[in-house]
């Protein structure tokens, strides 16, 4: 029964908070709904069993992306009058997206209805007692580890390149000499002043 109400309530919110963020004509308004309906549907993984979905949607989607974009929307000085100029150019084509989604929801829910999937003999099935994270842990550190390991080395390579194309030499920029500061004496560097009254200092 528990399971139900929460259920219900999570996805309430979900869609309420989904509803405002496309509806709200500040953008920060929009980006704190988005953060409510991420922090819900994590509440609905939750519930299905999938912890390590839920860990995502709250540590990547709402800890990075969507206060990402709350930084960004902040910073920028977004005019809402043009934005929504803009809106009839581009309504045929968020019309077929919107069909498309809900085409996309439909034959999910038939499907879902129609029965179980049938899994072929090389996917077996894991234990219940082993939670969700544990059973992703241990495919992905021993029978996936070089594909993991790949990935990390693409995404250190894209970060290096990042780097480099956006690094720029600047002229008439003073580089750093460690060695020569680890050299310098506090002696080379202050200088003990006894200035009388009113006298002042010499810069």
């Amino acid at each position: 029964m528990i399971q139900a109400i929460a259920f219900y309530l999570f996805a309430v919110i979900v869609i309420g908070s989904g509803a405002l963020t496309i509806s709200s004509r500040n953008p920060v308004h929009s980006v704190m709904w988005l953060i409510l309906a991420f922090f819900n549907a994590a509440g609905l993984m939750v519930l299905v069993g999938a912890e390590f979905i839920a860990m995502l949607l709250v540590i990547v989607y709402v800890g990075a992306v969507a206060v990402l974009f709350l930084f960004v929307v902040m910073m920028l000085d977004i005019e809402v009058a043009q934005l929504r100029i803009g809106i009839a150019r581009y309504f045929a084509l968020g019309l077929a997206l919107a069909v498309a989604l809900a085409a996309e929801i439909i034959i999910g829910l038939g499907a879902w209805s129609a029965g179980t999937i049938e899994l072929g003999r090389r996917a077996a099935p894991t234990d219940a007692k082993i939670p969700n994270i544990e059973a992703i842990g241990n495919l992905l550190y021993t029978r996936y580890l070089f594909v993991f390991e790949g990935a990390g080395l693409v995404l250190l390579v894209a970060m290096i390149g990042a780097i480099v194309l956006t690094h720029r030499q600047r002229g008439g920029v003073r580089g750093q000499n460690i060695s020569r500061q680890n050299a310098r004496r506090p002696q080379d560097a202050t200088r003990n002043m006894r200035p009388t009254v009113g006298e002042g200092m010499q810069l």
